[in-house]
């Protein structure tokens, strides 16, 4: 069975469980699971039924599943626990996860989280709350080993046994110099398969470059993607090491990158509670609504503009829908590739103008022909060419401005720093409504009156 079918199957007992009020084996049950598929089931439940669930958490995996969590669920599940259960929660974390979890927490508690801590876990802290979280930086486990090019494989291995443990993940250890400067990467499975007496610096691998502590955290996603890696040492401008990232990381960032793609086309968090108050809702959703209204009526008032023409010449008003809602699928076409390659690296100075010319072939190509199609539909449905003719003649139009505005939207909003996921397909859907019935009802008022 597949881990989500099981996760919705345990959903479904839990549930049975806590209404009938089973709590004890309710309790046995959550505790067995992952922290993140307890995470899963909180954002799953009502308010009511979450508090339930989640007083029966142990304590020992309550911080797990709070960076597991999205940001409203956790904020409610912090506001109803007590200071000394927040401070226990966050006892035993990984530094890195800590760190997520207390920037949510309130400021009286974060410094008393950070007092309990020891001086090398409350550095390590510091260290990756200096840092944006959305930077290598924010991402990066502090938690790691490093060893010098001058030393055998042997001390190594010795030097691993008297450590007892290192971070889940962990694939190489650092090889750095004097100075902590990275040098290149010691494999598990060289130290493990090669000669003991054989020197680190023989054994190690330079091709893994380093990944600087502000890089933004999608241009580490594209390091990791383009070069397969599975872990990345971090360092600050002097080449010194700073910590690890590793793919587990990465993959949270590509989750969260296309959950916010999804929710912000239409213009919703995807940190917002499922189960949030219906007026904190509605409240939310009515902005883009609104915004959504306006370019309405900017469409209607250019509509407006041909009242006479629409009174003398009926048909034009059944065909005028047609127009624009092409121009929209040509138009969300482009937005998406150029959205897509913008966030891949692959647009650039260069080969800009070579994209927007394909693009704008692609949409002459596709109005010609569908202009054709519609054109012959039209004057076999109403038996009138100069009809057809308008129609093809405005799809023509409207697909090559839906082409024209798809490549440079996206670029324009990212330039005037708006998130183009948000409020591309508003703009653009905008622009092909207006231009769509304007050629549309324009060439139908020139020709037809």
């Amino acid at each position: 069975m597949e881990a989500r079918d099981l996760t919705k199957e345990n959903l479904e007992l839990l549930r049975q469980q806590l209404e009938g009020g089973r709590m004890r084996s309710a309790r046995v049950m959550v505790n067995s699971l992952h922290p993140s598929e307890v995470a899963r089931l909180l954002e799953s439940l009502p308010r009511k039924k979450r508090t339930m669930l989640w007083e029966i958490v142990d304590s020992e995996i309550e911080g797990d599943v709070l960076v597991e969590v999205s940001d409203e669920v956790r904020d409610g599940l912090i506001e109803g626990m007590p200071t000394e259960d927040l401070i226990a929660a966050t006892e035993g974390m990984e530094v890195d996860d800590l760190a997520d979890l207390l920037v949510d927490l309130p400021e009286a508690v974060t410094q008393e989280v950070l007092q309990s801590l020891d001086k090398q876990d409350h550095e390590r802290v510091q260290q990756v709350l200096a840092h944006d979280e959305e930077s290598a930086g924010g991402l990066m486990n502090v938690d790691i080993v490093t060893v010098r090019p001058d030393v055998t494989l042997e001390v190594v291995a010795r030097y691993l046994r008297f450590v007892g443990e290192i971070s889940d993940g962990t694939d190489s250890i650092f090889v750095v110099s004097r100075d902590n400067s990275y040098i290149g990467s010691l494999y598990l499975s060289r130290l493990l398969t090669s000669d003991p007496d054989e020197m680190v610096a023989n054994v190690m691998s330079t091709d893994v470059m380093p990944i600087r502590a502000n890089t933004s955290s999608s241009q580490v996603v594209w390091e990791f993607e383009n070069r397969d890696l599975l872990s990345a040492p971090v360092v600050d401008d002097e080449f010194r090491v700073l910590g690890r990232i590793t793919v587990d990381d990465v993959v949270d960032v590509i989750r969260d990158e296309a959950e916010h793609s999804l929710m912000s086309a239409a213009g919703l968090d995807e940190e917002d509670d499922m189960f949030a108050p219906v007026v904190k809702s509605a409240s939310r959703r009515a902005l883009w609504l609104g915004v959504n209204l306006c370019t309405a009526f900017l469409a209607a008032a250019v509509v407006k503009q041909f009242q006479t023409t629409l009174d003398t010449i009926v048909l034009l008003a059944v065909l005028m829908p047609v127009v624009p809602s092409m121009g929209g699928v040509a138009g969300t076409q482009s937005l998406t590739i150029i959205t897509r390659a913008m966030a891949l690296g692959q647009i650039s100075k260069d080969n800009a103008v070579g994209i927007m010319r394909k693009e704008l072939m692609v949409g002459i190509l596709n109005g010609f022909g569908w202009a054709i199609v519609v054109s012959l539909f039209t004057l076999w449905w109403f038996g009138d060419w100069r009809i057809g003719g308008i129609i093809g003649a405005a799809l023509i139009i409207n697909l090559f401005v839906a082409a024209l505005a798809g490549f440079s939207i996206p670029l324009l909003l990212k330039r005037l720093n708006v998130d183009p996921a948000l409020a591309g397909g508003v703009v653009l859907t905008t622009v092909t409504d207006v231009i769509g019935y304007a050629a549309f009802l324009g060439l139908g008022a020139a020709l037809l009156l």
